[in-house]
């Protein structure tokens, strides 16, 4: 069965390349984001876990823990590392799952037999402090992953699951955003002193209420 946004994440207990880890204490009270590679030594993934290295103050600063995951094993993975590390000119800091029998895969639907039997897809999940999934994205192995918009949206759920508000289209950290439209107009006031602009009555802007 197929993962859906609002779902638990599952538990799992795997070996990576920093140790054993049991997922949900692992994450404890952080945001999470768990993303699949379809092998080691492939060329995008090691771009995309170099990228991931040189965020990780950004994941840091929004409280996000990063884990990577891939079928090989752990021995492979540090090999991998020692590459990732040369070529991209970074230290990979946060762990690769080691998922040999693809245990992970399966909990979290990474392998879609039509593009590969064997291969995970390039599933990426942010997982909430609640342990929910709040996103879900999915590509092809052939095209590298948008690491800024991944942080977009992060900025994006968290700022959300904060306040009555939603992100507009394009929206970027300190633009303004949306009100809920739960939101009777009178109320408006109390709960954003910064004031707003009615576009329409389902429309309603105010600067973003944590800055």
């Amino acid at each position: 069965m197929s993962l859906r946004l609002g779902d638990i994440a599952p538990d799992f207990k795997a070996e990576t390349s920093e140790g054993p880890i049991s997922f949900h204490s692992w994450l404890g009270d952080s945001w999470g984001v768990l993303f699949s590679h379809p092998a080691d030594y492939t060329p995008v993934c090691t771009t995309e876990l170099g990228a991931t290295a040189k965020l990780q103050k950004e994941f840091e600063k929004r409280n996000v823990k990063v884990a990577a995951l891939s079928v090989d094993g752990v021995e492979s993975h540090k090999g991998w590392i020692k590459d990732i590390n040369e070529t991209q000119h970074t230290t990979v800091n946060f762990p690769i799952i080691a998922d040999e029998d693809k245990k992970v895969s399966e909990l979290y639907d990474m392998i879609h037999p039509n593009a590969s039997a064997t291969l995970t897809v390039r599933s990426l999940f942010v997982i909430g402090n609640d342990k929910k999934i709040k996103l879900i994205i999915t590509y092809p192995a052939s095209t590298g992953r948008n690491f800024d918009e991944i942080l977009r949206v992060i900025d994006s759920l968290q700022l959300t699951a904060n306040y009555s508000v939603a992100t507009p289209a394009n929206w970027k950290e300190g633009e303004d955003v949306v009100i809920s439209p739960a939101i009777k107009d009178e109320d408006i006031p109390a709960k954003f002193p910064k004031g707003h602009t009615r576009i329409k009555p389902y429309l309603r802007m105010t600067p973003q209420p944590n800055k």
